[in-house]
């Protein structure tokens, strides 16, 4: 009976494990589509990423949509390898190289920490097993990093770790709040500048115009210390409903932590976002920096 009960689910497009069949084919359709058409940059050896998605706060419906999104990527343009896995295992010392770049996708909170229901049913002795695990975690990833690999933050990596320093240093900046939501009309410039950039090329100097949940962030975010790729336009989006007195509203960015390569962001609310052919363009060079396969120059100071 329940056999019959999934079939006629699938059947009518209705949502199985949260995600419908009708949407789920839709998406990966438009998504090919839109991959068929990037330009990619021979990998100059072998790449994989591991792409994670874990949540300990809210859960973006659109998850699955990236996740999608990411693999199709990966297969079409052959740019790298995408492991899709919330496994806490792969960040383990004897397993993270395994890895050219880790990419944190829409994660919320403190992912290396047991959720509260888990927390609420553990003895003591795994409460200190589990805080051991944390640390241990957080040292691998900020190692993997600082060494000379990738980081790829995708809309809520910046509202993850805020227990965690170092995190906000590495990724530049915390989430505060969305002043702009997923239904707002927004318009995304290039920086100054940043025209020729290998993320920014294929836009021709023109805005990003679409509804999107935009993010302002908070401390350590201060974009001297970025190498800021895309904005937020005051020109036109109304910025007066955001409460940075700077009225600075980055949107994208590349930096370094250490030897470390990150390239962070914040467009990935909506389910269009990942079916964008410009914006999957800007992810993919992004992402291939990274991973160490283009290189660009990384500025500070505007």
């Amino acid at each position: 009976m329940m056999k019959k009960v999934w079939l006629w689910m699938v059947v009518m497009g209705c949502s199985v494990g949260g995600v419908s069949a009708a949407k789920k084919e839709t998406s990966t359709e438009k998504i090919t589509q839109a991959v068929s058409g990037l330009e990619v940059v021979k990998p100059k050896q072998k790449r994989k990423m591991l792409v994670f998605c874990l949540t300990r706060g809210f859960h973006h419906a659109s998850i699955g949509t990236g996740k999608i999104a990411l693999k199709v990527m990966a297969e079409k343009t052959g740019a790298f390898e995408a492991v899709i896995s919330d496994d806490l295992a792969n960040f383990e010392p004897d397993k993270i190289h395994g890895f050219d770049a880790i990419c944190f996708m829409n994660t919320t909170k403190e992912v290396f920490s047991p959720s509260k229901k888990q927390l609420a049913k553990m003895s003591g002795q795994e409460k200190q097993a589990a805080a051991e695990r944390e640390a241990r975690l957080k040292k691998s990833l900020m190692d993997f990093i600082k060494s000379g690999k990738g980081f790829v933050g995708i809309h809520a990596a910046t509202d993850t770790f805020y227990q965690w320093p170092e995190y906000g240093d590495m990724i530049g900046g915390y989430f505060d709040g969305h002043p702009w939501r997923a239904k707002t009309q927004v318009s995304i410039k290039v920086e100054d500048g940043e025209e020729e950039h290998p993320c920014c090329a294929h836009l021709d100097g023109k805005n990003l115009n679409f509804k999107e949940e935009i993010y302002q962030f908070k401390d350590p975010y201060d974009p001297k210390k970025l190498h800021i790729l895309l904005r937020l336009d005051p020109k036109q989006t109304d910025i007066s409903i955001g409460k940075r007195k700077d009225n600075d509203y980055g949107v994208s960015w590349v930096k370094h932590h250490g030897k470390g390569r990150i390239f962070y962001s914040s467009l990935g609310h909506n389910h269009h976002i990942f079916e964008n052919p410009k914006v999957l363009q800007h992810y993919l060079k992004g992402m291939q920096w990274a991973l160490g396969d283009i290189e660009m120059e990384v500025k500070t100071g505007k």
